[in-house]
């Protein structure tokens, strides 16, 4: 038996930027043990490409992780047929077709209004007060719950990320994680009755009409709210940053030689919303010469996948003009991110292309740290028109 090598890390500089530390790894220990987050992580694009679909060995099922306890199982915790069978149940609701027909032309509009918001001001975070509320609108309306104000969304998503990566057991962040969860409870109760009178394609109503028992639909709709605000937000922002300090990049698709989905999937590559998705051995197997026992967390680093250098020359740059089919910044197995279509659309043809037509001088004017492993994006973005 050989047991995954040690790999140390500073939680707070992993954190500011750990793609340092996951380049180190993937040259020295591709499958290794970090002692500081109690996981062996996969860093190699074809390693996580393969071995994420191995569920009978890599699984979902975490009945004591964090996401469990703290937001109920959802279909993300589960695999097989009975992960299938919900997802099956909320496809209508996340569809290409759905995406193009029902959500676009709301998103579309909502941006469209934020715009016009912002116009008048000359300047502002594009964080706060443009990529939080485009994203947050537009789940809005895919959960259902539009009786939610985008603030409070974005508060509860960021809430439940938090209490999910609470490993050194803070008290304050478990508590306001279930006040979080609370809240959505709550707004979840508002909306019953409506779509049971006037059943829409959200989210929350697909699931009602095909009696998915509540604690299920509870736990999937937070599961949506946990990851559908935080990473298209995130991607929002950390895009325009992008496009903002590579020029001649942004002419590129101004002059229509490259296009927005080419921005969209060179930045999810380049610096991943979704840095990494967890799952626990179920049962001992020899993978990538080390031993793996039950019970042991592995983290599939997405962020690491987009920075291999065996699928991408010099992969720390930004590139829209390289070929990004590798990439896997949303996975790769049947846990695939079945918010993708929503996300692509949001991003790619609503608010980036919109919000370089409307403020044609848009420019940086401070700083934009970044932050996070697990998620990643920018925590300010000053600009002005």
């Amino acid at each position: 038996m050989k047991e995954p090598p040690v790999t140390h890390v500073d939680p707070a500089a992993f954190a500011a930027d750990p793609y340092p530390a996951l380049a180190q790894m993937r040259a020295e220990a591709p499958v290794t043990f970090v002692p500081e987050l109690n996981a062996v992580l996969f860093t190699k694009r074809d390693d996580i490409f393969r071995e994420e679909k191995r569920i009978d060995v890599f699984s979902s099922r975490q009945p004591e992780g964090l996401m469990t306890k703290l937001m109920g199982e959802n279909m993300m915790r589960k695999d097989g047929e009975e992960h299938q069978k919900e997802r099956k149940v909320l496809f209508p609701a996340l569809s290409p077709k759905t995406v193009r027909e029902v959500w676009l032309p709301q998103i579309k509009s909502d941006v469209a209004a934020l715009i016009e918001e912002l116009a008048p001001r000359g300047h502002c975070d594009l964080v706060r007060d443009f990529a939080m509320p485009a994203s947050a609108n537009a789940l809005r309306h895919v959960t259902g719950l539009v009786n939610m104000a985008p603030e409070e969304l974005d508060r509860v998503s960021q809430g439940m990320i938090d209490g999910c990566a609470n490993y050194t057991g803070d008290p304050a962040i478990e508590a306001n994680c279930h006040d979080c969860t609370a809240s959505i409870d709550a707004h979840i109760d508002e909306m019953l009755e409506t779509i049971g009178t006037e059943p829409n394609m959200s989210a929350l109503s697909r699931q009602v009409e095909a009696g998915l028992p509540m604690e299920s639909t509870r736990a999937n709709i937070k599961l949506i709210i946990s990851g559908g605000q935080n990473e298209p937000r995130d991607a929002i922002a950390g895009a325009a940053w992008a496009m903002l300090e590579h020029p001649g990049q942004l002419e590129m698709v101004r002059n229509g030689e490259a296009g927005w989905g080419n921005v969209f999937e060179e930045y999810v590559r380049w610096v991943s919303p979704i840095g990494m998705s967890p799952r626990e051995i179920a049962r001992a197997d020899e993978v990538c010469g080390v031993t793996l026992t039950p019970g042991t967390r592995v983290f599939f680093m997405f962020s690491s996948a987009g920075r291999d250098e065996d699928h991408f020359d010099a992969p720390e740059r930004f590139d829209i003009t390289r070929d990004t089919g590798p990439s896997i910044p949303f996975g790769a197995g049947p846990h695939f991110c079945g918010g993708a279509a929503v996300a692509r659309a949001l991003i790619v043809d609503a608010a980036l292309p919109m919000l370089f037509e409307a403020f044609p001088g848009l420019h940086v004017t401070g700083d934009v740290p970044f932050k996070g492993w697990a998620f990643r994006g920018p925590v300010q973005l000053p600009v002005a028109w």
